[in-house]
């Protein structure tokens, strides 16, 4: 049985190792892709030796090189990544930038925790985050 594909695209690197802390602490199965910006996501979803074809994405919009809103577009303008699901993963609670997400078809647009004073109480966050929305969308979204 194929195990579930997520392909994270967050610039922050203590949200990534927090994420993955995360997963091992809920003891979640799945095969991880990080991507730092949209550009190297767009280079792991196009590879002509190995393109990764996740089941769920998941989708930081404040990054460089190339935002989240820039690589949706791009996304969407290509057939075949049409219907992939992208939950957007955001600290921007932007309408604009909520209203933009749902124009370009993601399947979600969640709130990331504000709230960190250290690290310790970053992780936990993270945990919380993860352990409420992942499993739901693993559970609701992915087969």
């Amino acid at each position: 049985m194929k195990r579930n594909t997520i392909l994270l695209i967050e610039d922050d690197e203590l949200d990534v190792i927090s994420f993955k802390r995360a997963l091992k602490k809920l003891n979640i199965e799945l095969d991880l892709v990080v991507a730092h910006n949209g550009k190297e996501a767009l280079n792991i979803l196009n590879d002509p030796q190995h393109p990764v074809l996740p089941d769920v994405i998941l989708l930081d919009l404040n990054m460089p090189k190339m935002n989240g809103i820039e690589f949706l577009r791009i996304l969407r303008s290509e057939k075949r990544h049409h219907e992939l699901k992208v939950f957007v993963m955001t600290t921007s609670s932007e309408t604009a930038d909520r209203i933009t997400s749902e124009e370009l078809g993601i399947s979600g647009y969640l709130i990331k925790p504000l709230s960190y004073t250290d690290n310790t109480k970053r992780a936990d966050s993270m945990d919380s985050f993860v352990q409420f929305h992942l499993t739901k969308i693993l559970n609701k979204e992915v087969h």
